[in-house]
């Protein structure tokens, strides 16, 4: 009996020491989000461009479209023509949506600039076209990992050799993977991808893989890093990742537009313009 009534006494003092204590979130003010990948298909003359911009609500919350005053991507080095200028416009097509199509030529050669004015601030980001190689068709494998119901997928290529590569591969449903080849100069390279859940019998996956630039790699390996490898490379990060999109709206010289006072002062997302080869899985 003594020691129940030691028991009850411990008891009565845990419930009694017990408070709720809140955290506040980390706080900052509204940033803009711009999803700008520009994948290039080499064998279409035209290329459509549609980029999403939305404004962050706070560090955790949801982002929600928002208007441009204006965004366009201009090729400095593309020559202009009375019928084909150097610089495509992009018009509102929906909430937070903005389209535009160029000769695919525009975006494989030159310096090639996205401007976006949005709400009295300016910004810029700068980039050059990232080649790619083809991918085979994707083969279904028998591995599993941990549990036992995830599906092996088998993608192979071949490095183009003499050139220094670096890949994003785009698996669908916001699952991407980064790759350098390293360790694969020029050769044939082989590697497993795992669902871990969620595919049906029959169900077809579009696979692709893209050209990056070692800026934007690193990037992606950031994000993908902190999500555990289930996040979309312009969906708001657990910390904040700075990409290649800056704040220049006090900055007038377009060669060096390097906002080293207001480092802190960017846009969420990244400005590429990748190749792109895809291919399609049927999961057996």
């Amino acid at each position: 009996m003594k020691n129940w009534a030691i028991l009850f006494s411990c008891f009565f003092l845990i419930i009694g020491c017990q408070d709720v204590i809140t955290i506040d979130p980390p706080t900052e003010e509204p940033r803009l989000t711009v999803d700008a990948l520009v994948r290039i298909d080499e064998s279409e003359p035209t290329t459509t461009v549609r980029v999403k911009v939305g404004l962050t609500s706070s560090f955790f919350g949801t982002i929600e479209p928002t208007d441009l005053n204006q965004i366009t991507i201009i090729n400095i080095d593309y020559p202009s023509q009375d019928l084909d200028q150097n610089v495509i416009v992009l018009f509102k097509t929906g909430p937070g949506e903005y389209t535009g199509a160029k000769k695919t030529s525009f975006f494989t050669s030159g310096r090639l600039f996205l401007t976006i004015e949005h709400e009295d601030q300016r910004y810029i980001a700068e980039t050059t076209y990232a080649p790619s190689v083809p991918i085979d068709t994707p083969q279904q494998g028998n591995g599993t990992l941990f549990t036992g119901n995830e599906t092996e997928v088998l993608i192979t290529f071949v490095d183009e050799p003499d050139r220094t590569d670096f890949y994003l591969f785009d698996f669908s449903f916001g699952e991407y993977l980064v790759s350098e080849d390293t360790f694969y100069p020029g050769q044939r390279f082989q590697f497993s991808y795992f669902y871990e859940d969620g595919l049906e019998l029959g169900q077809e996956v579009d696979i692709s893989i893209l050209g990056v630039k070692e800026r934007f790699y690193n990037y992606m390996n950031q994000l993908i890093h902190q999500a555990g490898g289930d996040q979309g490379p312009f969906q708001t990060p657990a910390a904040t990742v700075r990409g290649n999109i800056i704040n220049v709206t006090n900055i007038d010289n377009i060669d060096n537009f390097d906002n080293v006072g207001d480092s802190n002062n960017f846009a969420l997302g990244y400005f590429s313009v990748s190749q792109e080869f895809s291919n399609t899985i049927t999961i057996q």
